[in-house]
């Protein structure tokens, strides 16, 4: 008896010390391996990249980030709640790897407390709940200088955007002042659709990227009538400008020959301007083509302001309302480019995934010139160069891939220029072609004294496209709390914001944007719809050939036999009518195999992600309990 009370205190003691042993382990590993962490998914959602990793060991005074969240009032929302899980994880990881330079709060502001009032008073925007309450879900950074930075709401639209928006709010902070972007262009940048006169009305919009670019530079935008670039600009971005007179042209000739990078964006047939107006119409005062010819030309590219390059393979898909059966086609004039496209060497396009473009030109390097020319991104082998004046008159989609001829050939879009280059003058241009300067005393406002030629490597990017600025292209916009969320569709701003930081000399931040992006293209599927597009548009126009050839002999039967048609006519129309009919199953045959082998793969995909997966497993638990009970009747057979 007393042998068995001491093999029960012995065992409840054990219990006792296993339970104070596994608190132990748990406290022991949430302090030590706090910071460790496998990352097992595909684009490393949760690894902290190198660019961040860069501006936090660049960081010279504290940052101090709040975390304002609703938790409480968050509890009936799951997607905000593993969103607002996933931040905090972000915040604490960029805390844990700054070295105490970042110090994180996280407050959750209860209604009608002092830190709800502080949360409004800091600029943060809330969410209404069907219940009235106010959810807060956003971030404020501050610097001992007083900068403030805020996300205002951690919009789910940028979740994929989260670490570059985090990372660039504390590069901010941690800056003294912001770098200069120099701007010259004829797009309504500011202004959005409906330019000038729809600011005068309180209704712009600017354009998402112009938006990307004043919260990340100082804007400096510079009249297309200067003598003189201004010092204190680090980059000059020319996008689509107006023809611009010798004093202005000689003025950016000098800056880039003094040292000056730019991106250059030059467009041979600019559908921005066309369509900038409110209602859709061209706004007074923008042109439609830009063109930069002796600059260009001193640089070392050879730009061909009369072609327009259309790519079938890249052939954006738009709507055309042209054919019931048909909502949707081709357009071989507004591309897709896809990353296989792209320069994987070049930081700027590393990390692109695609970008929307519409008639766009094409470059190619001066012969013999001392620059180094390189591709950025080009067309497929599948296309063709169409001259300004038809792409003027407007042809349809399917007019243009029924009579589509590809050159077997691809033609750059746009290109980085490096290398010493000359300039484009050969002295300083009189003072009579520019504005009148000869009151002027102020240093700033003189012309440039004249420099032959680069003493270092110039640093130029140039895109023969300016439509990938246009908010339509690359970017789906909402309305939250007044204020406009950019949810992008293609990686336009991602490209324009890399190449303006790289000329600036910063890429900490280039690899962080978009760097999360899980949406990829069905390649199958959209290889299957452009293989019955083809056919359908072969079976359409042999039908168009068919039915005029028939029209013309039915005519002709009908005019040699007097009103009366003959029986001849009468039977040839029987068999046009017969031939239309099977020219219409065919076409409906050509679309519902379409569909068909789309849901075919589709029902694959579903059946992969949906049963494949558990199937394994149950396969693995079944093997796992077989070879179990296989162990236990071999031990029970040898009388262990």
């Amino acid at each position: 008896m007393q042998q068995s009370h001491l093999r029960s205190g012995y065992r409840i003691a054990m219990l006792v010390l296993l339970a104070i042993f596994f608190l132990s382990i748990n406290l022991f590993s949430n302090i030590v391996f706090r910071s460790a962490q496998v990352d097992l998914t595909q684009s490393k959602l949760f690894t902290l990249s190198q660019g961040s990793e860069n501006v936090l060991g660049k960081i010279d005074e504290p940052v101090t980030l709040k975390f304002f969240f609703s938790e409480s009032l968050a509890n009936e929302y799951p997607q905000i709640r593993t969103y607002a899980g996933r931040v905090r994880d972000l915040l604490q990881e960029i805390r844990d790897r700054s070295q105490g330079k970042v110090i994180l709060e996280v407050i959750d502001p209860e209604p009608y407390s002092g830190d709800e009032d502080l949360a409004m008073s800091l600029g943060l925007k809330g969410a209404r709940t069907t219940e009235g309450d106010i959810i807060y879900f956003g971030l404020v950074g501050t610097n001992l200088a007083d900068g403030i930075e805020q996300i205002p709401f951690f919009a789910d639209e940028r979740q994929q955007y989260l670490e570059y928006d985090v990372t660039r709010l504390i590069q901010n902070l941690s800056r003294s002042k912001k770098p200069v972007l120099g701007i010259v262009t004829n797009l309504p940048m500011d202004t959005g659709a409906g330019g000038l006169m729809e600011a005068m009305r309180g209704q712009s919009k600017p354009y998402m990227i112009y938006e990307e670019l004043r919260n990340r530079f100082e804007i400096n935008f510079l009249e297309q009538n200067f003598v003189k670039v201004p010092s204190d600009v680090d980059v000059l971005m020319i996008a689509h400008p107006r023809p611009l007179n010798e004093s202005t042209l000689y003025a950016i000739d000098q800056f880039v020959v003094r040292g000056g990078r730019a991106l250059v964006a030059v467009d041979p047939h600019s559908e921005v301007s066309l369509t900038s107006g409110g209602d859709g119409t061209p706004v007074q005062g923008f042109t439609e083509a830009s063109n930069l010819e002796p600059l260009l030309k001193a640089w070392g590219i050879d730009f061909k302001p009369n072609h327009i390059v259309g790519d079938r393979k890249l052939a954006m898909r738009v709507a055309t309302g042209l054919d019931a059966r048909r909502q949707t086609s081709d357009y071989v004039l507004w591309l897709t480019v896809p990353r296989d496209n792209l320069d994987h060497d070049d930081i700027v396009t590393a990390n692109i995934d695609h970008l929307n473009l519409a008639t766009v030109g094409e470059l190619a390097p001066v012969s013999g010139a001392a620059t180094q020319f390189t591709p950025l991104f080009w067309s497929s082998d599948e296309s063709e160069v169409y001259d300004l004046p038809f792409v003027k008159s407007g042809p349809t989609p399917d007019e243009l891939l029924e009579n589509f001829k590809s050159s077997n050939a691809r033609h750059v879009i746009a290109a980085r220029v490096s290398g010493p280059i000359k300039s484009a003058f050969t002295a300083a241009p009189a003072a009579s072609s520019g504005p009148d300067i000869s009151k002027r005393s102020d240093s700033s406002e003189q012309p440039e004294v004249y420099e032959a030629q680069t003493k270092s490597d110039a640093n130029i990017i140039v895109v023969a496209d300016s439509d990938l600025f246009d908010d339509r292209f690359w970017v789906q916009t909402q309305i939250y709390e007044n204020e406009r969320v950019a949810e992008p569709i293609a990686d336009n701003a991602q490209f324009v914001l890399s190449a303006i930081d790289n000329l600036m000399g910063s890429d900490d931040l280039i690899s962080l944007r978009a760097r999360e992006r899980t949406d990829r293209p069905f390649v199958v599927v959209d290889n299957l719809r452009r293989a019955a597009d083809r056919h359908f548009l072969a079976e359409q126009q042999r039908l168009k050939a068919k039915i005029a050839e028939t029209e013309q002999r039915l005519t002709a039967l009908q005019t040699a036999a007097g009103e009366t048609p003959s029986v001849n006519a009468q039977e040839e129309a029987t068999a046009f009518r017969a031939e239309l009919l099977a020219s219409r199953k065919a076409l409906r045959d050509v679309q519902r195999d379409l569909r068909r082998d789309i849901d075919t793969l589709a029902a694959r995909v579903r059946f992969a992600n949906v049963a494949l997966v558990p199937i394994a497993v149950a396969f693995v638990a079944i093997g796992f309990a077989i070879l179990r009970q296989r162990r236990r009747k071999a031990r029970a057979a040898k009388g262990i």
